[in-house]
């Protein structure tokens, strides 16, 4: 480690610029945070509404459904009301033990969200490849554990990061240009040497979020090939309908991820506000659509919302 004067003052408030370079269209990329943001609270929460009051939604696909949106609510929350504080009142000053709290909620909720949809693939397959055993697999007490087993995996990989940055001397700015924290990019502004930080940090990528993709595509490979197997059409059919959701969402959860970080490591000449969008996209999009997408495709939701939303109200 790089030894250090101990003149050196450690910067304990950082300040979050929002997206440099389009300062002057804060206000206006507001308007979609906030309809993300709103729609992404309603929906979610309406739909853990649906699923923990509706007995018939009581099933294993529902209640990992149910883990989902309410990660999705802890993501979007980690962020978009920092970011709409800083284009709407220009108040980007965040404290150092506030940027670490942000960052360790948005990058344990974002690998809780990828383990959720990892036993969802697996709920997938055992549907599929043994119908006749799904609920005697799947038991409550089961998902009870796959659930504790999620959370304490996400939160137990990024802890360390809290005190791998708490150790670090940041000397060099305090000027960050995002709306929010992240690991890196908070990391990189520290004295230190950081290869630690750096490589643990590649780590917990390669052991939860790269793994869980891996075994989503293995789960998959093993549907498809169970699916196109049935004699029946009507059978192929219906199995590859019951998995067209989950598969939406994981596109749409990855896929953002996996386009940022190509753009990220050659794309040198786009310019950082670019960088930034697209960041914001893989916080903002899979909370606001995922229960859109549930909605659309799953008539079970579709009944139980169009019963609240009209029924009473005859």
């Amino acid at each position: 480690m790089t030894t250090l004067n101990h003149t050196v003052v450690s910067h304990t408030v950082f300040r979050l610029l929002g997206i440099p370079g389009l300062e002057d269209q804060h206000i206006w990329i507001s308007i979609p945070f906030f309809f993300s943001y709103v729609t992404a609270l309603l929906g979610n929460s309406l739909l853990i509404f649906i699923i923990l009051t509706r007995p018939s939604l009581h099933g294993p696909m529902y209640l990992f459904l149910c883990m989902l949106a309410g990660a999705d609510i802890v993501l979007s929350t980690s962020t978009v009301p920092q970011a709409l504080a800083i284009f709407w009142f220009h108040t980007g000053e965040i404290a150092l033990d506030c940027c670490i709290t942000q960052l360790f909620f948005i990058h344990s909720t974002f690998i809780s969200e990828s383990g959720i949809l990892l036993v969802m693939a697996f709920d997938r397959y055992i549907a599929i490849c043994y119908p006749l055993r799904y609920t005697t697999i799947l038991t409550n007490s089961l998902i009870g554990k796959i659930g504790v087993t999620i959370f304490l995996r996400s939160y137990g990989t990024i802890f360390p990061i809290i005190f791998l940055l708490k150790r670090l001397t940041f000397c060099k700015n305090n000027i960050i240009p995002h709306t929010f924290c992240e690991h890196i990019g908070l990391a990189k502004y520290a004295c230190n040497n950081i290869r630690v930080t750096i490589w643990y940090g590649f780590f917990v990528l390669l052991s939860t979020v790269v793994l869980d993709v891996v075994l989503i595509f293995v789960s998959y490979v093993l549907i498809l090939r169970a699916i196109f197997s049935m004699p029946s059409q009507d059978a192929r059919h219906k199995a590859l309908n019951t998995c067209g959701s989950h598969v939406c969402i994981i596109i749409l959860f990855y896929g953002p991820g996996i386009f940022t970080t190509l753009t990220q490591r050659f794309g040198r000449h786009i310019p950082p506000h670019i960088h930034i969008l697209l960041a914001n996209v893989c916080i903002l999009a899979p909370p606001m659509l995922n229960p859109i997408i549930y909605g659309i495709k799953t008539k079970q939701i579709q009944e139980q919302v169009v019963h609240i939303l009209f029924t009473k109200h005859k």
